[in-house]
């Protein structure tokens, strides 16, 4: 009975529109970010285009701020076809699908436009599919970004100066191996709770896109220093519950799916417009920004992430030689 009620939710009445009735269906759409972040903007693109395409036979509920869970809560409830849909940091899946991981490789993409070319062909949807043996329907990749460390004690300017941090990563084993191979501190936890954490000063950093720095104003919980490292690029995925998207029919499944990739494309590009004038406007606030730090002291640090990787090592391959046609 709970699960009934949680999950695609048919409302009792009917909806009258001329002489014809229907059932309005509504789904619920989960994120842990709040209203102003790229997410937000994947969220309620992907709604205007669905409802617009199912002629409102189909509403998104979005439910930001994380009230239906924490980014590994809300998959959970995927799993279990208790919640619709998310949009989930990259973070999580490999506790899903451990090929999801060879995405969170440290330094696998060199810009945008590299991560666009696999996330979007063949590989990327491989990677989707091995979703599905965990009850989970991948749409489309949006995007988090590429990664960056900021903290409160210092300027990180290479890989000697960032040892010894105490900083918050995703829950991910191949973060933690990255990071703690950088001699950082790695201390996995949810977003809700490193907010709080750096607040109170329990941990002294973290790492993500410049959009999250900007949207949560990171630098009123104590982040004096940003370093534009890049060393992960992190994609978000408009993900939803295998048996949810199974009920759907084949027309609809298609328009989902379309307006997911739609949607993702539309988000990528607003993080591109915005993030010049977020980094301008993180700088206005007294946070000292390393914008040229030595990538190569990072690079050399983690090679070993991908010697105790060797599971990828076949997909990595696949990636390398797509991005030299």
């Amino acid at each position: 009975m709970i699960k009934k009620l949680l999950t695609f939710s048919l409302l009792v009445g009917f909806i009258i529109s001329g002489s014809t009735a229907f059932a309005e269906t509504v789904l619920k759409l989960g994120t842990t970010v709040n209203e102003q972040d790229s997410f937000q903007v994947a969220a309620e693109k992907f709604k205007a285009l669905v409802e617009e395409r199912t002629n409102g036979n189909f509403k998104i509920e979005i439910y930001p701020n994380g009230s239906l869970g924490g980014e590994s809560d809300m998959l959970d409830s995927m799993t279990m076809d208790m919640l619709d849909m998310g949009i989930i940091t990259s973070g999580p899946f490999v506790n899903f699908s451990k090929m999801m991981g060879v995405l969170d490789m440290p330094f696998l993409f060199a810009n945008n436009a590299e991560a666009y070319k696999i996330l979007d062909g063949k590989i990327g949807q491989e990677l989707l599919d091995t979703l599905e043996a965990a009850n989970l329907k991948g749409l489309a990749y949006a995007e988090r970004g590429f990664r960056n460390v900021t903290n409160s004690i210092r300027p990180v300017k290479n890989a000697e100066d960032i040892k010894g941090l105490k900083l918050r990563v995703m829950e991910n084993e191949v973060y933690t191996a990255t990071f703690k191979a950088l001699g950082v501190n790695a201390t996995p936890m949810q977003w809700a709770d490193a907010l709080t954490a750096m607040q109170q000063e329990t941990i002294e950093g973290e790492e993500n896109p410049i959009n999250v720095i900007y949207s949560y104003g990171l630098w009123d919980y104590n982040q004096k220093f940003v370093t534009l490292d890049r060393h992960s690029y992190s994609t978000a995925i408009i993900t939803m519950s295998l048996e949810a998207f199974n009920r759907l029919d084949d027309e609809t499944k298609k328009i989902f799916k379309q307006s997911a990739q739609e949607a993702a494309e539309y988000e990528r590009q607003w993080v591109a417009d915005k993030e010049a004038g977020q980094l301008e406007a993180i700088k206005s606030h007294g946070v000292e920004v390393v914008e040229n730090p030595d990538v190569d002291s990072f690079r050399n640090a983690v090679k070993v992430v991908y010697d105790a990787y060797p599971q990828y090592s076949e997909y990595i391959t696949k990636i390398q030689a797509e991005l030299a046609k």
